[in-house]
This record gives C-alpha cells, sequence and structure tokens, in this order.
C-alpha cells in the first residue's frame, strides 16, 4: 500500500519532470508549452496511482492503460497541415513530446522514478543536441519551392532551369501556367544547399523581367 508521503514525492517529481520537458517546448514557442507538459506529466502520474489504488493486485493497470489511448487525443491536437502548395505538417515533435511525457508520468506513478528521471534527461538530450544537427542538415539540403511570375518569352522557364543547373540545384517544375497578357508562372519544388539557395535567389531577384517571386 502506498503511503501517503511516497504519493506526494511521485506526484512532486511528475511536476519537475513535466516542467523541464515543458520549458524547453516553451522557449520554442510551441502549442504545448511549460504549463501543458507539467500538467499532462501530473496527470499521467495520477490516472496510474489511483489504478495500483483502485485496481489493487488483482488489476493494477486497468486505468493507467487507458492513458495511452486517451493522450492520443491530445497529441492529435498540436499537429496540422499548412498550405497545400507545400504540404507541411507541422508539430508531429510537440506531439511525440506529449506522448512521452505521459510515458514519463505513467513510470513516476507506478514507482520506477530513477529510470523515468534518466529517461527524461534522454528525451531533453535529444531534443536540444539533435536540435543543433538538424539545423547543420538542413543549411546542407534545403528544399524550397519557387513561383516565378515574369514576361512571357520562348523556352522563358528553362532559363530559369538552366539558372539552377548553375547554382547546383536540382529541381522539378510541379506547376506552369500563363495568362492572356503575356506572362507566364512557374513553380518548382527546388533542392540544395543554403548557400546555393542564396546565390540563386540573389541572382533571380535581380532580373528586371521577374514581376513575381515567391521562395
Amino acid at each position: 500500500m502506498l503511503t501517503t508521503g511516497e504519493i506526494f514525492w511521485r506526484l512532486f517529481l511528475a511536476v519537475i519532470v513535466g516542467g523541464l520537458l515543458g520549458a524547453e517546448r516553451e522557449y520554442r514557442s510551441k502549442s504545448a508549452g511549460f504549463r501543458t507538459l507539467t500538467i499532462i506529466c501530473l496527470g499521467a502520474t495520477i490516472f496510474t496511482i489511483l489504478s495500483k489504488l483502485i485496481g489493487g493486485s488483482s488489476t493494477p493497470d486497468r486505468i493507467a492503460s487507458n492513458v495511452v489511448v486517451g493522450i492520443g487525443f491530445v497529441g492529435a491536437g498540436v499537429i496540422f497541415k499548412g498550405e497545400s502548395s507545400q504540404n507541411r505538417i507541422s508539430g508531429i515533435t510537440t506531439a511525440a513530446m506529449i506522448w512521452v511525457t505521459a510515458a514519463l508520468g505513467m513510470g513516476i506513478g507506478a514507482g520506477y522514478k530513477l529510470i523515468s528521471v534518466i529517461a527524461c534527461l534522454l528525451v531533453l538530450v535529444v531534443i536540444v543536441v539533435f536540435a543543433l544537427l538538424e539545423g547543420w542538415i538542413d543549411r546542407m539540403n534545403q528544399i524550397r519551392y519557387y513561383k516565378i511570375v515574369c514576361d512571357f518569352e520562348n523556352e522563358t522557364l528553362h532559363r530559369f532551369e538552366e539558372l539552377f543547373k548553375t547554382h547546383h540545384l536540382k529541381f522539378k517544375r510541379s506547376r506552369q501556367s500563363k495568362s492572356s497578357a503575356d506572362i507566364i508562372t512557374g513553380e518548382w519544388v527546388v533542392q540544395g544547399t543554403e548557400q546555393d539557395h542564396r546565390h540563386c535567389i540573389h541572382e533571380i531577384l535581380r532580373n528586371t523581367k521577374v514581376q513575381a517571386f515567391e521562395f
């Protein structure tokens, strides 16, 4: 049987663990921040403790097992799709943080305090240290969406594609259209290093025949 003091320390540890993970999300201005992750960790801990108290020795997991199902709905609420042209999905990392925070709360509630603390530290290492590695990878390989509106001439879009090749950028034309006013619009998915993108963008911006450019 759990003592009042043991329950208190588990709840206190849940607030600390949830607060550490929430502080990282709050620092990055994510939708699930300091208070949200702290409450999630504390809630998962409370449910697990109550499950052990109510279920006893026969079914100690009957309430706690539903935390895994319920937390999925919370995580789904922070995932959203960006603009249809870019087809980007945002919030997956925050949803994963919600999921792992609930898991740590369950671990604390079940009495595995050391394992939960070590796991919390590992999560922080992955989030903080790996973010630096992710930034380097992003600089070395960026995918951008170029949309160029310019005066129509023969081989107009091909000239821009030759420019992409000159700057060592890989590309795929996704859409093109021509209006009645002799204006042509081209859209590309362009891949390359941050430096190559910057040089190419600078050259396109200097082109006097380009009427509009989205990048």
